[in-house]
């Protein structure tokens, strides 16, 4: 198997997980959770992980990215501010496991590092990599500047062959309004090769009535791997034009559910990337999601991951 290298775009930030009257730091993020785990499934199968993000000089940024080298996830394009640090996040979760969150991210480095760096250097390190994975908060964090140079650099990594993942993780508080959202979303879709949707955000987003529609919206914007997320029932694929179902896993020991999608995503991917098909992939995802689950937090620890098969 070809080496593969994919590359990760998104915010980690400081995570305070309540336990008792206390709250134990960690850290946590969308993409990065999906990083994480990618990193683990996919260890000594040629496969590498890029994380690529702002963080600050601030001590839990230092700890983050030795963190994330011990978990064999590349950090040379982690760009670092002089002026910004790292943001933080609170969870807080109820006894069915459903968390809430409560944010400061608004001057965090992850929102203005785009600013800073070279647009063709970026490329030029970026294009190098056979896959791109960010999701809609990767967009969403971003001033307007900003989100116009990711697309800038998003778009020139896809014109030389680099393919983009996805995930719609879509957060309608992130956004000024549900129409620039859409619009947003329309313009990452249409250089997208493998979308995972959320059917509750295409429906938040959208108002879509049934998948569907979310499907047929996928397929028009020229996306051929479309992988439609549903929570405890069953999920979607469709690849060249054929839709499976495959049945999520029944959990009864729900702890937390923080990261089942993102460590959904990255089931499926990892399984993609060792050339597994579709139905392993999505079964993947499920048994990696539901092991998630099962664990307080966004990360697991390592013992009890699930081990990747071909």
């Amino acid at each position: 198997m070809a080496d593969i290298t994919i590359s990760v775009i998104g915010e980690c930030m400081v995570e305070l997980q309540k336990s008792g009257e206390l709250y134990n730091p960690n850290f946590g993020g969308d993409t990065l959770n999906t990083a994480l785990y990618l990193a683990r499934l996919v260890n000594r199968k040629n496969i590498s992980i890029n994380y690529v993000t702002g963080l600050g000089e601030d001590i839990f940024s230092h700890k983050m990215v030795k963190a994330w080298q011990a978990e064999n996830i590349n950090t040379d394009l982690v760009h670092t501010s002089a002026t910004k640090n790292a943001g933080l996040y609170v969870i807080d979760t109820d006894s069915d496991g459903e968390r809430s969150f409560h944010y400061w991210r608004s001057d965090s480095a992850a929102r203005y590092w785009l600013l800073d760096v070279s647009v063709p250097d970026l490329v030029s390190k970026l294009s190098q990599s056979q896959w791109i994975y960010l999701s809609g908060i990767s967009l969403a964090i971003l001033p307007k500047q900003a989100l116009e140079i990711l697309f800038d650099v998003l778009h020139q990594c896809h014109r030389q062959g680099t393919k983009i993942a996805f995930d719609n993780n879509y957060r309608a508080n992130l956004w000024s309004s549900r129409e620039e959202a859409q619009s947003a979303y329309r313009r990452i879709l249409k250089m997208t090769d493998l979308a995972f949707l959320t059917f509750d955000d295409e429906q938040a987003l959208f108002g879509d009535a049934s998948e569907s529609q979310s499907i047929e919206r996928a397929q028009a914007m020229g996306i051929d791997e479309i992988v439609i997320k549903r929570g405890s029932n069953a999920c979607f694929v469709v690849k060249d034009d054929q839709l499976h179902e495959v049945p999520a896993r029944h959990i009864s020991n729900i702890i937390d559910t923080t990261a089942a999608g993102d460590s959904f995503s990255a089931g499926y991917m990892a399984s993609r990337f060792i050339e597994c098909d579709v139905l392993k992939a999505a079964a993947m995802g499920h048994l990696l999601a539901g092991t998630v689950i099962q664990y307080p937090g966004a990360i697991i620890p390592l013992d009890v991951m699930p081990q990747l098969n071909n």
